[in-house]
């Protein structure tokens, strides 16, 4: 199963993107689905995150500006940035997370990563 992202580009200050996710296939007891970026020399941080029902988790440097959203019955995850910043440029991954049958911790699955690009 892979994740499928759609969404990316290049914008300018101020502007709006909306990202997309969805799996090629079915994922069996998945959990929270969310968005990481890594920037060039940067570690990847997790951006916004989603569970099932609904609780949502944002980095601060992106709150009152992103929102995430899911669609359960397709598995979707979209991240709806706003009033984009240059430090936003970054690729952009989408992760979901899968509860092990022990539920002793969670299975991750990745996109591929699309690039984000917002000029000054």
């Amino acid at each position: 199963v892979q994740l499928v992202e759609a969404g990316g580009g290049l914008v300018q200050a101020g502007e709006s993107l909306r990202l997309s996710c969805a799996p090629s296939g079915g994922i069996f007891r998945l959990r929270i689905m969310g968005w990481y970026r890594q920037a060039p020399g940067k570690q990847r941080e997790l951006v916004a995150s989603i569970n099932t029902g609904g609780d949502t988790n944002y980095v601060d440097s992106v709150k009152g500006r992103f929102t995430i959203a899911r669609d359960n019955g397709k598995n979707t995850v979209y991240l709806q940035m706003n009033s984009l910043k240059p430090e936003d440029t970054a690729v952009y991954y989408c992760n979901a997370k899968a509860l092990k049958m022990d539920e002793s911790g969670f299975y991750d699955y990745w996109g591929q990563g699309t690039q984000v690009t917002v000029s000054s």
